[in-house]
């Protein structure tokens, strides 16, 4: 199977993947009809497929309005998962979390802006990574009980992804009502503290059903090779790159691995969720599998990989010698790869948190990526490398046949 036929063939997929299926955030239609198509492929090269269930939150956003008390509006969008509201209050605002602590917000409109909304905050009940800052800001927001929030920020790429402005809040468990803006928009709107802002917020959370899919080969126990990424993508975005290339690339492994017989059990997983508020199909997935993570020998994860202007890169965690030059001999063999930089905003780190012996991929520019172009509609197929993407599962390969010759 040669490298122009991977090319073919990836293409096909991410057009199937980004274009034809509609929107992947986990909950919607979309979601489950990727999971759905990754699942039968996956059968159609001999593994074993397995897509447990698990609840989840969807929402539909349907608009947000803000006026002024001198007939002024200003763009505003809905937080992601936020609660509904029609709101006339006087506007208080807050730029630290002591400003926050001291200001009485009872019965008014509260802007956030300047310091306080320098970041993305982590959702209440995120399992992976969750600052006490973060926790502290969301305590003070509920027992000072504002009638709505409104968060003025500017970009946030380690968290929020390329997006401009970003949603402070994003959390289904959450319940006052927010609505976001940009930091400019904030600035104007501070000259209305203490007069009423008439705000409408429309949105609608519906309980839905996610699913993992666990494609192995063979069935059995045993310390296993795992390769995942994660199949969602931010609300009405394509995710080429975040992460219709990471998928990709399991499916064409999967096709390469057809007649594989070697020591190690395959399992390739498509994980979902990871660009959700809940990461409820990773929670569920270690719930599940919690009897058998110790048995993974070597967790490897793709997410934004594949980018037509550099190279992709690869880092290490946690493994032992003879594995990791076992992996450093079947990279090398590609000049479109090379080493990085470790990071954890992706799904290794779940892995890593097990304890488990991780390798990531992605590109080599992942930060300039994550500020311009992921979680936003230019994230489509025209930024793929499609002969990078090969390389990165040609390499894959190749590390496999070299750990199942490890002594």
């Amino acid at each position: 199977m040669n490298r122009s036929y991977l090319e073919k063939k990836a293409a096909q997929h991410l057009k199937t993947l980004c274009h034809q299926i509609p929107n992947r955030r986990l909950g919607a239609a979309g979601n489950r009809q990727a999971t759905t198509w990754f699942a039968k492929t996956m059968t159609t090269f001999g593994f074993e497929v397995e897509t447990p269930a698990f609840d989840c939150l969807d929402w539909e956003d349907h608009g947000a309005h803000l006026l002024t008390s001198s007939g002024e509006t200003l763009e505003i969008f809905n937080s992601p998962y936020t609660r509904p509201c029609r709101v006339t209050a006087p506007l208080v605002a807050a730029s630290t979390v002591n400003a926050l602590s001291q200001a009485n917000v009872e019965n008014s409109i509260l802007l956030l802006h300047g310091d306080l909304t320098a970041e993305q905050l982590m959702p209440k009940k995120f399992p992976f990574y969750n600052p006490q800052h973060h926790q502290d800001i969301y305590q003070l927001l509920e027992s000072k009980a504002p009638q709505a929030i409104l968060t003025a920020t500017g970009r946030n790429p380690e968290l929020a992804g390329g997006m401009y402005p970003f949603p402070m809040i994003e959390d289904g468990d959450f319940d006052l009502p927010s609505a976001y803006l940009k930091d400019v928009d904030g600035e104007r709107l501070l000259s209305f503290v203490g007069q009423p802002l008439h705000l409408t917020i429309e949105s609608t959370r519906i309980p839905a059903v996610g699913h993992n899919v666990i494609a192995r080969k063979p069935m059995v126990s045993g310390p296993r090779l795992l390769f995942c990424a994660h199949i969602d993508a931010k609300d009405n975005t394509p995710g080429a790159l975040d992460n219709g290339t990471g998928v990709v690339a399991l499916l064409l492994l999967a096709e390469l691995l057809q007649d594989y017989s070697g020591k190690f059990p395959i399992e390739l997983l498509a994980l979902n969720g990871e660009d959700h508020y809940s990461a409820q199909g990773h929670k569920h997935y270690l719930a599940t599998q919690s009897e058998k993570i110790n048995e993974i020998f070597l967790a490897v994860n793709t997410d934004v990989a594949g980018y037509t202007g550099a190279l992709s890169a690869y880092s290490l965690y946690g493994c032992a010698e003879p594995i990791a030059e076992a992996i450093h001999a079947a990279m090398s063999a590609y000049p479109s790869i090379k080493e990085g930089p470790q990071w954890y905003q992706s799904d290794h780190s779940v892995f890593i948190q097990q304890g488990r012996p991780a390798v990531a991929i992605t590109s080599e520019n992942f930060m300039e990526l994550s500020t311009n172009i992921t979680h936003t509609a230019k994230d489509d197929l025209n930024l793929v490398d499609y002969a990078r993407l090969a390389d990165i599962v040609l390499a894959l390969y190749a590390m496999i046949e070299r750990l199942n010759g490890l002594s």
